[in-house]
C-alpha cells in the first residue's frame, strides 16, 4: 500500500486523514482504491463519525467500495459494544470492595445483608462477569436472588447449606452462565419413544447485555456418561428456544436427552451452542413532543416522531423505529423493540411514566408504535426512547462436567 493510504490507528484518525481516503475511494490507480478502502476499515469505528452515507459524484464501483467501508465498520463497533466485560481484582480484598469492582465495570448495583467486611481473596486474572461475582459469593457464603433485584440492582442473599459452590456448578461462555439445576428420568414401558432424561438448565447473561432470539441448536449437542456410553439428545426439535426478558437477567429451559441404557451414576461431560443476537450499546433517543416529523439516528438505528394527538383526556405519542441491515432480529424477534424503555420528560423535568402502547405499523425495517401517557403541557416535553442502536449475531460454546443422575 501507498505511503498517503497508510491508517493512523484507531486513536488517531482524523477527519483530514479520512476525507482524504474517502477521495481515494475513487482514484486513478486500482491500487491507490483498495488501499484507500482498506485504510478505512483499519482506521477503525471512530471513522465513521466522517463517512458520508453517499457521494452524489461517486462511480458505482466506489460507492460499493463506500457501502462495504461503512458495514465494516458498524461490525466492528457492534461487536466491540457486545463484547462480554472483563473483571480484574487486584489480590485481597473486603465484599464490598469486591462488589464495587464489579459495579464499576457494570453499573450494576447490589443489595445484601451480609457482612461488608468479610475478606475475599481474588485472583489476578481478568473474569467475566459471572465468574468473578461467583467467586466473590462463594467465598461470602452468598447466592443471587433472581426475583428479588431489578434492571439496574442484582439482589443476594445467604446460601442454602446444600448448595453447591457456584464456581464449580456453572460453565461460562461469553456473556452467558449456564448451570443444571435438576436431573428427571423417565422411562414409558409401553412406548420406548417418550422415555426421556431432561436436564433443567439456568441461563442467565451479563446484566444490560438481554440477548435476542437466543437458541440452542440440538444437534450440537453431544455428552458423555461415566459408564463410557454417549449421551444423545432427543430429535424430536431442531432448536430450544429460551426466552429472554429485560427485566431479569436469567431464563430457564431443559435439555430434552434420550434415556441412558445401564446404570450410569453421572453425566461426565455435555457440551452445545448457545446462538444468539447480541444488542450493542443503549442509547436515549429524545425527541420533543412539539416538533411532529423530529428524527434522530444513532448507528443503525433511527427514532422518528409521527404523530402527538388526544386520546381521552390523555396524548397517544406515535413514533416508527428503523433498524438498518438487521433483517435477522426484525425478522422473528422483534419483541426487544417493545422491551426498550419509553418515557416523557416534561418541561420541569420530571418523568412520567407510559400507560402502555400499541402497535400500529410492522414493516421488514421496524415498527410503529403507540405509547400513552398522561402529560399536561406539552410545551418543552420531550420523548425518550431507549434503546440498543445495533446488533451483533453471536455464537459461543459451552462445555458442563460432572452431573449426578437421579
Amino acid at each position: 500500500m501507498a505511503d498517503d493510504v497508510t491508517p493512523a490507528g484507531y486513536d488517531e484518525v482524523s477527519k483530514d486523514d479520512v476525507l482524504r481516503w474517502l477521495d481515494q475511494l475513487d482514484g486513478r490507480k486500482a491500487s491507490d482504491r483498495r488501499g484507500a478502502e482498506r485504510a478505512l476499515i483499519e482506521a477503525g469505528p471512530d471513522a465513521l463519525r466522517f463517512l458520508p452515507e453517499s457521494r452524489s459524484n461517486f462511480s458505482i464501483e466506489a460507492s460499493e467500495r463506500l457501502a462495504r467501508v461503512r458495514a465494516a465498520l458498524m461490525a466492528k463497533k457492534t461487536t466491540t459494544q457486545s463484547k462480554a466485560v472483563r473483571i480484574k481484582f487486584s489480590g485481597s480484598m473486603t465484599l464490598e470492595e469486591a462488589l464495587e469492582v464489579i459495579s464499576r465495570e457494570t453499573q450494576i448495583e447490589f443489595e445484601h445483608s451480609a457482612d461488608s467486611s468479610l475478606p475475599i481473596q481474588a485472583t489476578s486474572a481478568p473474569l467475566s462477569f459471572w465468574n468473578a461475582l461467583d467467586l466473590v459469593l462463594d467465598q461470602a457464603n452468598l447466592d443471587v436472588n433472581h426475583y428479588g433485584g431489578d434492571r439496574e440492582t442484582i439482589s443476594l442473599v445467604p446460601r442454602a447449606e446444600a448448595r453447591r459452590r457456584r464456581v464449580d456448578s456453572a460453565a461460562y461462555a461469553g456473556v452467558y452462565r449456564i448451570e443444571p439445576t435438576s436431573v428427571s428420568a423417565r422411562r414409558v414401558f409401553n412406548d420406548g419413544q417418550q422415555s426421556g432424561l431432561n436436564l433443567s438448565m439456568e441461563l442467565c447473561w451479563q446484566p444490560g447485555m438481554t440477548p435476542i432470539g437466543l437458541t440452542i441448536p440440538v444437534d450440537q449437542l453431544s455428552g458423555k456418561l461415566d459408564d463410557g456410553s454417549r449421551l444423545q439428545p432427543q430429535t424430536t426439535q431442531r432448536t430450544i428456544d429460551i426466552a429472554a426478558n429485560r427485566d431479569i437477567q436469567f431464563s430457564e429451559f431443559y435439555l430434552p436427552l434420550e434415556l441412558p441404557a445401564g446404570n450410569p451414576t453421572k453425566i461426565e461431560r455435555i457440551s452445545g451452542t448457545i446462538d444468539s443476537m447480541l444488542p450493542g450499546k443503549t442509547h436515549d433517543f429524545e425527541l420533543p413532543l412539539t416538533k411532529i416529523g423530529s428524527e434522530k439516528t444513532v448507528d443503525s438505528m433511527t427514532v422518528k416522531l409521527e404523530r402527538v394527538q388526544p386520546n381521552g383526556g390523555i396524548y397517544e405519542v406515535r413514533f416508527n423505529v428503523e433498524v438498518k441491515d438487521a433483517s435477522e432480529a426484525m425478522e422473528s424477534h422483534r419483541q426487544w423493540l417493545f422491551q426498550n424503555t419509553v418515557y416523557v420528560i416534561d418541561r420541569d423535568g420530571n418523568r412520567i411514566e407510559n400507560l402502555g402502547y400499541e402497535l400500529y405499523r410492522r414493516s421488514e425495517s421496524g415498527v410503529g408504535m403507540g405509547y400513552l401517557f398522561d402529560i399536561d403541557d406539552l410545551v418543552d416535553a420531550k420523548l425518550i426512547y431507549s434503546s440498543p442502536t445495533s446488533i451483533v449475531r453471536s455464537r459461543v460454546d459451552f462445555v458442563l462436567q460432572d452431573i449426578a443422575l437421579p
